[in-house]
């Protein structure tokens, strides 16, 4: 069945259509990683993640992917997420959860992406990095 829109129906966009899509959410996994491999003060974070960013870019453009609201790439090619599951390999600490919302920041800013869409995107990321801390500094 194809849901439609009615006349004087509001449709509310998703932040994924908001960033523009595919294209939007690979932009901005790509400006993520270039901030973490360019900016020397998220080098903890930077050593986390293999030489070669390849995959590491991939998931998390799948991920962010039906996490924004778009296609569900990521559980349809490995299942559920199981975010914290996956992260407590790694220690992460508030340093590590900061250095990554920061390499998040920096993307969105390469973005341009309207300060009250940022602010909701970045208050979001901080709920999901601030979950994954499996250390208390």
């Amino acid at each position: 069945m194809i849901n439609t829109i009615k006349p004087g129906q509001l449709y509310k966009l998703t932040q994924y259509e908001k960033l523009g899509g595919e294209i939007g959410v690979r932009t901005l996994v790509k400006h993520f990683y270039e901030a973490m491999h360019n900016t020397p003060e998220v080098k903890i974070i930077r050593d986390m993640h293999a030489p070669n960013l390849d995959e590491a870019e991939d998931k998390l453009y799948l991920f962010l992917s039906g996490w924004l609201g778009g296609p569900s790439l990521y559980i349809e090619k490995y299942g559920h997420p199981r975010l914290r599951a996956r992260h407590l390999p790694f220690s992460i600490g508030t340093k590590e959860r900061d250095q990554w919302l920061h390499c998040m920041d920096i993307a969105l800013n390469k973005m341009t992406v309207e300060k009250p869409m940022h602010d909701e995107l970045m208050q979001a990321f901080f709920n999901t990095a601030d979950f994954m801390r499996n250390q208390t500094k």
